[in-house]
C-alpha cells in the first residue's frame, strides 16, 4: 500500500536515529526525557555530597590519629632530653674533671681545729683531718691514681677554675700553694706538703690515719705552723720540725 508525501512529515536517518522535520516531539516524550535528565542531574549531585560528607567524617579520625601520633613522638623526645640531660658535677662524675679519688672542692678551705689524739691539726672545709705522706718530701709526689694510693687517700683538689685554696681560722695564708698531681690536677699544699683525707677516717675529728706507713712513706696530721705532727693517736701531740720541702 503506498504512503502519501507528507503524511508523516519528511524525514531523514541522523547516526542510526530519525529526526523529524517540521514535526516537534510529542509532549509526552520531552516530558519523559527531561524528566530522565533531571533524575541524573540528582544523581550527579548527591554522589558528590556524599563524597564530600565521606571526606569531612574521614578527617576526624585522620586529625585524631595525627594529634596522637604528636603527642607520642613529643613523650619520646621529653623522655630522650632527661635521659640525655648533663650529668651530675660532683666530684668523680662523667661532667667533672675531678677524679672519684679527689675530695670535693668544699674541701679547698683549709683551717686547724682540734681532733681527738693529736690536737689542733689541719682540716678542710667539711672537717676531715688532711695528713701528708713523707715519701712526697722534695717535690715528688708518690701517691698517684695509678698506684691505687689515691683511693684510700683522696688528694684535697681545687675546683675546675680556682687557683688557690682558701684560707680558715688558724691557717697561716702564705703557706698554701699548690702542684699538680700526675693527671695534671690541681693539689693544694701546706707548707709544700701536698694534703690528702683517709678513706677509713669515719667523719670529722677523726685521725685514724696518723702514723701509718704506706706507699713508701708515713702518713702525719700538720699543725698550724705548716710542720708534720709525728705523734700517734694514743701519744701526746708534738710537731716536727723542718719544712715539707
Amino acid at each position: 500500500m503506498g504512503r502519501k508525501p507528507g503524511s508523516l512529515g519528511n524525514h531523514a536517518a541522523v547516526g542510526g536515529l530519525e529526526k523529524y522535520e517540521g514535526n516537534p516531539l510529542p509532549d509526552a516524550a520531552e516530558r519523559i526525557a527531561r524528566k530522565a535528565a533531571e533524575k541524573i542531574a540528582r544523581k550527579m549531585d548527591m554522589n558528590s555530597t556524599i563524597g564530600k560528607n565521606k571526606f569531612k567524617y574521614s578527617r576526624g579520625p585522620l586529625r585524631s590519629w595525627l594529634l596522637a601520633g604528636g603527642l607520642a613522638l613529643g613523650t619520646a623526645a621529653a623522655v630522650a632530653a632527661c635521659g640525655s640531660s648533663p650529668s651530675s658535677t660532683a666530684a668523680g662524675s662523667p661532667g667533672s674533671s675531678t677524679p672519684p679519688s679527689a675530695s670535693s672542692a668544699a674541701s679547698a678551705t683549709i683551717s686547724a681545729k682540734s681532733v681527738s689524739g693529736v690536737g689542733t691539726v689541719l682540716v678542710n672545709g667539711q672537717g676531715q683531718t688532711l695528713y701528708m705522706l713523707t715519701s712526697e718530701k722534695g717535690g715528688k709526689i708518690t701517691c698517684t691514681q695509678a698506684n691505687g694510693c689515691t683511693q684510700a687517700w683522696p688528694e684535697t683538689l681545687l675546683a675546675n677554675g680556682a687557683t688557690a685554696a682558701t684560707a680558715g681560722s688558724g691557717v697561716q695564708s702564705s703557706l698554701l700553694g699548690t702542684v699538680k698531681d700526675a693527671s695534671g690536677n690541681l693539689e693544694v699544699t701546706y707548707n709544700h706538703w701536698p694534703l690528702y683525707t683517709f678513706s677509713g677516717d669515719s667523719g670529722p675529728g677523726v685521725a685514724k690515719g696518723q702514723g701509718l706507713t704506706s706507699f713508701g712513706g708515713t702518713w702525719y696530721v700538720l699543725s698550724g705552723s705548716g710542720n708534720p705532727v709525728t705523734s700517734s693517736q694514743s701519744g701526746t701531740a708534738s710537731s716536727g720540725g723542718g719544712s715539707g720541702y
